[in-house]
């Protein structure tokens, strides 16, 4: 019995697994804890938190996010206020250890189109050849540098655009700046990069 419980927890869309988070059904909020945790993990990978509390920031996000979701009044904000959730918490350590943010890892990149709405960053699971892993090491450690050496404000729109799905408003909410500011941004993060890369794809 429990088993098909849990399958019909997993077979929820994500609206009506948040609802019925909300109602206080448990089962229901361990399922949302393990849909979010790998993604709230790898934006503060991304963000450049500091490797060691990694783990200790996604457990703090994922235990506001438990605790405070019956607060949340529009399940369909859910991800814009857990990005909020996120980014505190992130600015709360950057104050705490006034630091330079360590090197991130991404394994792609995503397309210079600003009218694509889809998801553009992709983290990739795939099984390479030896020397495809060793040039995908390579170019992943190249753009890991580059990401780490983005002023905090682009990388901050950049891992909430791309990696949380977030939209422009819902950033602009989020960092406390206009729609406009967001996507110039996101726009000259992107150009960055891409430029940088260049001479490593032709």
């Amino acid at each position: 019995m429990n088993g098909l419980s849990k399958k019909k927890y997993k077979e929820m869309n994500m609206y009506d697994l948040i609802c019925t988070a909300q109602n206080g059904d448990y089962d229901a909020l361990e399922e949302l804890i393990k849909r979010e945790q790998k993604n709230i993990y790898a934006s503060f990978c991304y963000l450049g938190a500091n490797k060691e509390n990694i783990s200790d920031l996604t457990q703090e996000a994922l235990f506001r996010m438990s605790k405070n979701i019956k607060n949340l009044k529009n399940p369909k904000l859910f991800k814009s206020w857990l990005g909020q959730i996120v980014t505190n918490l992130f600015y709360d350590e950057l104050r705490k250890k006034q630091r330079i943010p360590d090197s991130v890892s991404i394994e792609s990149f995503w397309a210079n189109d600003e009218n694509n709405d889809n998801g553009i960053l992709n983290i990739c699971d795939t099984t390479l050849k030896p020397d495809e892993k060793t040039l995908g090491k390579e170019l992943t450690d190249i753009i890991r540098d580059m990401i780490s050496a983005l002023p905090e404000h682009f990388r901050l729109v950049i891992i909430l655009r791309e990696l949380q799905g977030l939209s422009y408003e819902e950033i602009a909410h989020i960092t406390k700046t206009n729609v406009g500011t967001v996507k110039s941004r996101i726009s000259r993060a992107r150009s960055k990069l891409q430029e940088c890369l260049k001479p490593y794809l032709t």
